[in-house]
């Protein structure tokens, strides 16, 4: 009986030993399967958080302007509600759209469909400085609209070419009331050449449009 028990025993063991090897092959296949992601890593890591903290950071940079400016930015300027005279002339001219707030609330409500709203807020700041006379001030909102705007580690960096820029860099040294008027002149004809011709054809204006038309219609 003793014999039978150790003969079962052995039996037994000799067929787990099979299965030991296959699966500790299978652990080490997976586990150089999880080693060789590092292969792929600029930093040559054991591990692969490098590439984590990357996608972390492009994610954050493709998060859109108006989730980024969430707090603390109004969604559009305090404005009467447009009449179909101001809607229409909109369709005339760029500069006609840029002149009241109504259009600019509009033209706004578009560019954030488009993840540039940005640009208007951009050359709406500009538009704040040129108000401003107290140096101190003047100095402060520069350089917030340095930051937020023409920095490169900005998310809602504005596109200037780099002749802009280097004028930017000179007269941050001593900022004024007209520190980004390049860059603002340069946005306002990005806005004019690109953006515009789709707001006009954009479903946010004929909308528009079309329920002032019903309601002069019915009055």
């Amino acid at each position: 009986p003793m014999g039978s028990e150790r003969t079962e025993i052995r039996k037994r063991q000799m067929a787990a030993t099979p299965e030991t090897p296959a699966a500790a092959q299978a652990q080490l296949s997976t586990g150089n399967r999880g080693s060789n992601a590092c292969c792929f890593c600029w930093c040559c890591c054991c591990s692969c958080s490098c590439l984590t903290v990357r996608n972390q950071e492009e994610e954050r940079a493709r998060r859109t302007s108006h989730e980024l400016q969430a707090e603390g930015i109004p969604n559009c300027e305090e404005s009467p509600a447009p009449t179909l005279e101001e809607v229409n002339a909109w369709a005339q001219s760029f500069d006609k759209l840029m002149l009241t707030p109504a259009g600019r609330n509009a033209f706004r409500e578009f560019l954030r469909t488009e993840f540039s709203e940005e640009n208007m807020l951009f050359w709406m700041a500009c538009e704040e400085l040129k108000q401003e006379s107290n140096k101190t001030v003047i100095e402060e909102k520069a350089r917030l609209i340095y930051e937020d705007y023409i920095s490169i580690l900005s998310p809602k960096e504005v596109s200037l070419d780099s002749r802009v820029r280097e004028v930017i860099n000179r007269n941050m040294l001593e900022p004024s009331q007209h520190t980004f008027d390049d860059a603002q002149l340069q946005i306002y004809t990005l806005m004019h050449r690109d953006s515009y011709p789709r707001f006009m054809n954009s479903a946010i204006y004929k909308d528009l449009l079309q329920s002032l038309s019903e309601k002069s219609i019915e009055a």
